[in-house]
C-alpha cells in the first residue's frame, strides 16, 4: 500500500540532505501516517491511513460541530 493519506492525499516529499561540506544526497520525507478505523454508512468498519495533521484537523472540526449544536 502506498505511503499516502487517504483523506488529504499527502504523500512523500523529495529533497536533499546537505552536509557541512555542501555534499548533497537524495532523501525522502515521509508523511506521519496513522492507521484509523472508520465506520461507513452501511455500518461496516474499514481501516484507512490518515496523516496525523489531518487527523488533528478532523478532530478539531468535529469538536466545533458538536459545540455549534
Amino acid at each position: 500500500m502506498a505511503r499516502k493519506c487517504s483523506v488529504s492525499g499527502k504523500g512523500p516529499l523529495v529533497g536533499n540532505n546537505v552536509s557541512h561540506a555542501n555534499n548533497k544526497t537524495k532523501r525522502r520525507q515521509l508523511p506521519n501516517l496513522r492507521s484509523v478505523k472508520v465506520t461507513l454508512e452501511d455500518g461496516t468498519t474499514k481501516r484507512i491511513k490518515v496523516a496525523a495533521s489531518t487527523l488533528r484537523t478532523m478532530k478539531k472540526k468535529a469538536a466545533q460541530a458538536a459545540a455549534a449544536n
